[in-house]
């Protein structure tokens, strides 16, 4: 957005300058009248030209720009789900482990009795 106010700043000032530059020719002109509407004429030619040039080359520029932040936002998405995959992948493989210490425990727990009675430590609770 900063670069679209930047072009039309850009822009106006270019075309203002142009504008002062052709009043000021035509002030200073030690030229009769003809001679100076033709060099405004020809002037006029050339500041469309370069204008139009301009505006070429900045919706060129923001065409390129927009394709390369598209390519790189595909790119950090890709990134993105591949990164959130492996994280999943690695809370699985954590909370299997997890299931399987506390299975672990509590079949170590269960299964041990305590000495003079043939209860487990649960039954006697």
């Amino acid at each position: 957005m900063a670069e679209r106010d930047d072009f039309s700043s850009f822009l106006l000032g270019f075309v203002i300058g142009g504008l002062t530059g052709a009043v000021v020719a035509l002030v200073m002109a030690p030229q009769s009248g003809e001679e100076t509407r033709a060099v405004i004429r020809e002037k006029a030619i050339e500041l469309k030209d370069k204008a139009t040039e301009t505006v070429d080359e900045a919706y060129a520029r923001a065409e390129a720009a927009a394709v390369d932040a598209r390519t790189r936002a595909e790119e950090l998405s890709q990134i993105a789900r591949e990164r959130a995959q492996e994280l999943s992948r690695r809370g699985q493989v954590v909370l299997e482990e997890q299931k399987a210490k506390i299975a672990s425990k509590v079949d170590t727990t269960l299964g041990k009795k305590t000495p003079g009675t043939s209860e487990t430590p649960a039954e006697n609770i």
